[in-house]
């Protein structure tokens, strides 16, 4: 007979459903957390239970906040005239860890996917719509991946905005800091000779 206890598979397979995590992985966290102290693996599921009974979106940027509205979309010394659409919360951490953009954001959910049944409908298009027609933004930028499902979502948020004076914009993409060109595909190389910069 196999060894087998209910309730740490349990615990195992619910690590093994986290996004990037095997069952290896899954059942060493698993282990790890059996062994903490009981006062910390409550303090553990608690902080789970809280962030999400206490976590949701920005009613302006539809950023994950704890309040109304997000600590960005509160801050006025932010420049609310430039928005940067991006696909998810992550990308916004990305973006504020640069310490060079000091605009407000958009966050979309999630990129038009007709494959994975991902349409516009499902994502925080009309909230982006709404916000650009109440007027006082003059550029938004798309910081979508570049991938196919993010350069589509980019392309049809663009036709949608056409009618407002607003200038739409697209991250610049080329080889990244460290990169070899001899690894670069070559569309990178393409869009990296497209956009470059006189030094």
């Amino acid at each position: 007979m196999a060894y087998h206890v209910e309730s740490l598979q349990n615990l195992i397979d619910r690590f093994a459903r986290l996004p990037g995590i095997g069952s290896k992985s899954a059942a060493r966290l698993a282990f790890h957390v059996l062994n903490m102290p009981r006062d910390e693996a409550e303090g553990f599921s608690s902080a789970i239970l809280e962030a999400r009974s206490k976590i949701h979106c920005c009613k302006l940027c539809q950023n994950l906040t704890d309040g109304e509205t997000c600590n960005l979309c509160q801050n006025p010394a932010r420049d609310a005239a430039t928005v940067c659409v991006v696909e998810d919360t992550q990308d916004v951490m990305a973006i504020e860890r640069t310490r060079e953009y000091n605009g407000l954001y958009h966050v979309l959910h999630g990129v038009i996917a007709p494959l994975a049944g991902v349409g516009p409908d499902q994502l925080r298009i009309k909230e982006l719509i709404a916000r650009v027609a109440e007027g006082g933004i003059t550029e938004l930028i798309m910081a979508t991946n570049p991938t196919v499902e993010g350069e589509a979502t980019a392309s049809y948020l663009s036709r949608l905005l056409k009618p407002f004076d607003v200038k739409v914009t697209r991250l610049a993409y080329g080889i990244p800091v460290g990169g070899d060109l001899e690894y670069a595909d070559e569309v990178t190389l393409s869009r990296a000779l497209a956009g470059r910069l006189e030094i």
